[in-house]
């Protein structure tokens, strides 16, 4: 049961993924985002990261894209045709489809392979608050700060974009 939960998670996440990059539209693509991160906090709840789950749906599907999806509403863009237009969809399910094909043996192969030699340091503490807390503010915590000033870079590059474009048009 647990094999055919991770084969359904993996490849919606791939799926997601694909329609992301694939849509032309910065709203679905912020949509189809919002379902790999579902996706992915469902893996993490398959391994017993339980807190890890829970913030992965907490702050990346929710906080995260809320923020995405603000900047593209203030940016206000608005671009022809969507996700599925003209003979597209075909090619798009198709390629969808293609690669979840060439995808699954290489997952199934990995997944199913042994994993001697691989050891989690404290099992104990994977997933756990203290476990995630300690990793963050002590290996992790540059990165954690890069991303958090990327994240303000982004945002305050928006507003100067939308305050500079309604200069120039009133």
């Amino acid at each position: 049961m647990s094999a055919l939960l991770f084969y359904i998670l993996a490849i919606g996440s791939v799926s997601c993924a694909l329609l992301m990059i694939l849509s032309k539209k910065a709203v679905n693509s912020a949509v189809a985002l919002v379902g790999v991160m579902l996706c992915l906090a469902g893996l993490f709840a398959m391994q017993n990261a339980h807190l890890i789950a829970a913030l992965q749906v907490l702050v990346y599907a929710g906080a995260i894209m809320v923020l995405v999806l603000f900047v593209i509403m203030l940016l206000n863009l608005r671009e022809k045709g969507g996700l599925l237009t003209g003979r597209q969809p075909f090619i798009q399910v198709g390629a969808v489809v293609l690669l979840n094909g060439l995808l699954a043996p290489l997952v199934s192969d990995y997944v199913m392979a042994p994993t001697t030699g691989i050891a989690l340091t404290d099992p104990a503490t994977f997933g756990t608050v203290k476990g995630v807390g300690t990793m963050l503010f002590t290996e992790y915590l540059l990165p954690f700060e890069i991303a958090s000033i990327l994240l303000l870079a982004a945002l305050v590059g928006a507003v100067v974009l939308t305050k500079n474009k309604k200069n120039s048009e009133g």
